[in-house]
């Protein structure tokens, strides 16, 4: 009754952290601008299951893809021990599933066993990788620091939960010859060997403290990586599946339309609607891109915290294979950054940040002197080529172009800069409705 209890208090606990910390993640997210979602609902489920769930696109490069799917599995499997264990933890019960199930039980726990074997084959070779093997998208700037100790610190929360796996499942395996009566025979793969071999000398109080190790570790493991996960790359675990479903339809390259600027060219070219109302020359001058997270859309913050961090992008960008500053995948985490850093500001109720303080706190009533330029340099984005690697790269369909096409669409509309070279072509295509300027009209070749 007490292990119930504390079972209980501890869950609670745990879960309602998590909650807390993924609400916050939610908040995030729905600072962007409104984006109506559009096109075939069977086509969203189609890029879910096959892309998040079926990693479609991971196989492109098969022994990574092979060994990040036996981490998958393992995970995917994994849940159904959980799931007993959060049974037994709360009806102070143990192995509930091995009544209902019967021989059933001993091939799913197998199952789990053997794939458990598989991630931590898998988990070694990914430190082996990232740590002694240089693999250049590993080892970019945007790489150092935080996001490399993160990449390791979830492997080794891995390496952990593997081991107390097993301590629980070998032990449990030794203790049912002394009571039979609690610990009801299994027959396990892995612990149905190793158990006897690894812990068979030890006497019985041992055997049970080590096993009560497993089992706590084992769940205290689950809560530490739930709560972990909110402030880590690997929250993509969870958020690839909504970010596949709502990523745009739309083909690759096809820019999102902006009305004020189509309007306005087709009132120039005699094509615009004769009986629309006359424009109010007082009204405010419409802004053009973002040059913060709450002018991008919703869409794209989500796409930022979906970001695995594995570098695709970035190790097909063609800019960055030539030495140039940009680098995909660091735009997009730098887009998770700033939507971190407003969130944070905006939960602090701190009225220093709001325009007018006499309203709350929001997306509209925020700002702290800060943009997107305070994260992305304007060299990085004038690098890019729009030739779509990166988002053909990305295993989750992130769309890092799109960032980067509003925050050009901002500097160039909005705040009238750009590159020295840049200017002149788009004045000549503004005033005179053509690259190159030169003196005589753009028709005079039709005239004599």
């Amino acid at each position: 009754m007490v292990q119930s209890i504390i079972f209980a208090v501890v869950a609670l606990l745990a879960l309602g952290f998590a909650f807390f910390q993924f609400r916050k993640v939610y908040a995030n997210v729905m600072m962007g601008k409104d984006e109506a979602v559009t096109g075939p609902t069977g086509e969203r489920w189609r890029n879910m299951l096959l892309v998040a769930f079926g990693q479609k696109k991971m196989f492109k490069r098969p022994i990574p893809a092979l060994l990040h799917f036996m981490l998958y599995a393992a995970f995917v499997f994994t849940q159904i021990e959980l799931i007993e264990i959060f049974i037994d933890g709360i009806f102070g019960v143990h192995r509930w599933f091995l009544g209902p199930l019967g021989g059933m039980y001993n091939f799913i726990i197998s199952t789990i066993e053997l794939l458990s074997i598989l991630a931590f084959v898998a988990t070694v070779i990914f430190l082996v990788r990232r740590n002694l093997l240089f693999i250049p998208r590993f080892h970019k700037p945007e790489m150092q620091g935080w996001p490399k100790l993160d990449a390791n610190l979830i492997l080794v929360f891995e390496l952990i939960l593997l081991a107390c796996i097993f301590t629980m499942n070998g032990t449990d395996v030794v203790l049912q010859d002394m009571d039979p009566d609690h610990y009801r025979p299994t027959n396990f793969a892995v612990s149905g060997f190793l158990g006897p071999v690894v812990f068979g000398g030890l006497e019985a109080g041992t055997l049970y403290t080590l096993e009560r190790i497993g089992w706590w570790g084992h769940i205290i493991m689950v809560f530490v990586f739930l709560n972990y996960l909110p402030k880590s790359k690997h929250l993509h675990i969870l958020l690839a599946f909504p970010n596949t479903y709502f990523a745009r339809l739309k083909p690759r390259g096809e820019m999102i339309n902006m009305p004020e600027v189509m309007n306005e060219v087709k009132s120039m070219m005699g094509l615009g609607d004769p009986n629309a109302p006359e424009p109010d020359m007082n009204a405010p001058l419409p802004e053009f891109g973002a040059d913060d997270v709450t002018e991008m859309s919703w869409i794209d913050v989500l796409g930022a915290y979906s970001c695995t961090e594995c570098g695709r992008c970035t190790a097909v960008c063609p800019a960055n294979i030539t030495g140039k500053k940009l680098s995909p995948r660091k735009i997009v985490m730098n887009v998770r950054d700033r939507a971190e850093e407003i969130g944070d500001k905006i939960r602090s109720g701190n009225t220093e940040f709001a325009p007018d303080p006499e309203a709350p706190l929001s997306r509209t009533n925020f700002d702290d002197g800060r943009n997107l330029w305070d994260y992305i340099t304007r060299e990085e984005i004038h690098a890019c080529t729009t030739c779509n690697a990166c988002v053909e790269a990305c295993p989750v369909l992130i769309n890092p172009l799109e960032m980067i096409n509003q925050m050009r669409r901002h500097e160039i509309l909005t705040e009238a800069q750009g590159p020295a070279d840049w200017m002149p072509l788009f004045n000549s295509i503004e005033n005179q409705q053509r690259a190159w300027s030169v003196g005589t009209s753009r028709t005079a070749w039709t005239e004599g």
